[in-house]
């Protein structure tokens, strides 16, 4: 599938396609979404293709594919939930990456809600009404979205989040969310109502839980934070911010 033209089959099962497909910009996507569009903003967002499927009597099925400037900022949007059943898809490689995730989990369903990221796409496709069938015509429209696509590893920065650290801390992979924007940090883990990390869309940042289980049986949890600037001199000011922002804050 080119990642201009989505090659989406005009009927899947007794749903039928309906055209043309809706287009959303940055310039109309909180008239679409109600509150929501900052969170594909805070992302390299370049458009969004909505393609309604409907049937005489099953409900209808809604098909988002967001496309995005990079590979990198398709993962982040499905990086921000990992909840979900895996959903592997025919002639999927066994594993992507060695260290977070295999081709299974680069698409999750849940509650007739399939979430993908098939290179520079992020899909959503929503079942009106869940049942066996419309299970099976979401996952197949899931597999046309992700036919003839590549496997895109994760980004970069992720792979430098060690696995552990002193060997007790231990990384927990199905909690990190790539992210640019300080309004997505804030939905992931609240820090401050203000940028004070000074993110744009040229930073890359990823965050995620450690967690070691304590003599007692009980777990305990510390947030990691790293940050990607374009440059040092962007970095090295962020910091002269960061550090005036919060003097006199005790930070763990």
């Amino acid at each position: 599938m080119n990642a201009d033209k989505p090659n989406l089959p005009k009927t899947v099962g007794v749903w039928n396609r309906l055209e043309p497909p809706r287009i959303i910009n940055s310039k109309n996507i909180f008239k679409y979404m109600n509150g929501a569009g900052e969170l594909y903003l805070g992302y390299r967002f370049r458009h969004l293709a909505v393609f309604d499927y409907t049937s005489a009597d099953q409900g209808n099925i809604l098909v988002e594919l967001y496309f995005m400037e990079s590979p990198d900022d398709a993962f982040g949007l499905l990086s921000l939930d990992w909840g979900g059943e895996s959903v592997p898809f025919d002639g999927a490689p066994e594993a992507i990456s060695t260290r977070f995730y295999t081709a299974a989990n680069r698409a999750l369903y849940g509650g007739g809600l399939l979430r993908l990221w098939s290179n520079y796409i992020y899909a959503r496709i929503m079942a009106e009404r869940e049942t066996p069938t419309s299970k099976d015509a979401v996952f197949a429209l899931g597999k046309a979205i992700a036919a003839g696509t590549q496997y895109p590893l994760e980004p970069a920065l992720v792979k430098l989040l060690p696995l552990e650290i002193d060997d007790v801390w231990k990384l927990r992979a199905d909690r990190l969310s790539f992210f640019r924007s300080h309004l997505v940090l804030n939905s992931i883990y609240y820090l401050s109502h203000e940028n004070i990390l000074d993110l744009d869309l040229s930073a890359e940042a990823v965050i995620a839980p450690y967690q070691y289980i304590s003599d007692s049986g009980d777990p305990k949890r510390s947030q990691f934070l790293l940050v990607q600037y374009e440059n040092r001199e962007r970095a090295l000011a962020a910091r002269v911010f960061l550090n005036w922002r919060t003097a006199g804050w005790h930070i763990n």
